[in-house]
């Protein structure tokens, strides 16, 4: 069996839930959860990436201008801000408050993972597109772009999974619930692409923003606001890091760069 954490730690996981301890009420709810959290996350996934892929020209959006225009920005605004809401301590403890009784802290990973694929939906299928396209890929370019675009989204797909696949996606939470264990949370990452840099997610979904086919006032304004979220945003992330982790992040800090060049974290020596 491998000794990779990344691997073993779902593995763990998975054989405490299955089969699962008794307890009907629990396995519904946790199976539930389940269900609820990855159907929402694939769905709200296919939406984002068809919608940037068609430069946000086709959504259901149908405020009437220029009142879209303000519209589309809380949409933009709302997922950063509650992400970063919930990421706090008192966000936290609302997260475990959700669900009344003693399932709410183990299922709260699962439900902030439902919230924010549910944030991410309402982006991009309530957005109302200006109806302007600037450029449009034909050709070899097309297919050039094509290639980047799904390179820049398993990119992200890599660099979650070396954060920790079972945190990520929701899973540890309705996974732990089911196996009736309390949710062991991936330790700092460092392997895979966080040995490279120390923010690859962030980098990743950067990119899927600009490798788009289809260019319009619409993709341009997304790409600018959540590029500047990606590149500022991490820095919270590092603050709770350095809180958590101490002597361990700071040693992290000063060989690994944030994104990229030389690193400038504090030595350890």
């Amino acid at each position: 069996m491998t000794t990779d954490p990344r691997f073993l730690r779902l593995f763990v996981l998975i054989q405490a839930a299955l089969p699962p301890p008794a307890g009907l009420g629990r396995i519904i709810l946790a199976l539930t959860f389940g269900a609820v959290c990855h159907g929402l996350f694939a769905v709200a996934v296919l939406s984002m990436m068809s919608a940037m892929y068609f430069g946000m020209s086709e959504s259901f959006g149908n405020v009437p201008w220029p009142w879209a225009a303000l519209a589309n920005m809380a949409l933009i605004a709302q997922f950063p801000v509650v992400h970063s809401v919930l990421l706090t301590g008192q966000g936290g403890k609302w997260l475990a408050s959700v669900i009344p009784g003693s399932h709410g802290a183990t299922l709260s990973t699962t439900t902030y993972a439902i919230i924010a694929s549910a944030q991410l939906l309402a982006l991009f299928a309530l957005w109302t597109p200006s109806g302007i396209v600037w450029w449009r890929a034909e050709g070899a370019v097309l297919w050039a772009l094509w290639g980047a675009y799904g390179a820049a989204w398993l990119l992200v797909a890599k660099a979650s999974f070396d954060a920790g696949a079972e945190l990520q996606s929701g899973a540890l939470g309705w996974m732990s619930l089911l196996a009736k264990i309390k949710p062991i949370f991936p330790d700092m990452p460092t392997l895979g692409l966080f040995a490279i840099m120390r923010q690859p997610i962030y980098v990743a979904f950067a990119l899927t923003l600009w490798t788009v086919p289809v260019w319009t006032p619409d993709q341009f304004v997304l790409a600018i606001c959540y590029t500047a979220y990606c590149l500022f945003a991490p820095k919270l992330k590092e603050r709770r890091f350095e809180a958590r982790y101490g002597a361990k992040f700071d040693h992290y800090q000063a060989k690994v760069p944030y994104i990229a060049g030389k690193p400038k974290g504090k030595s350890t020596t």
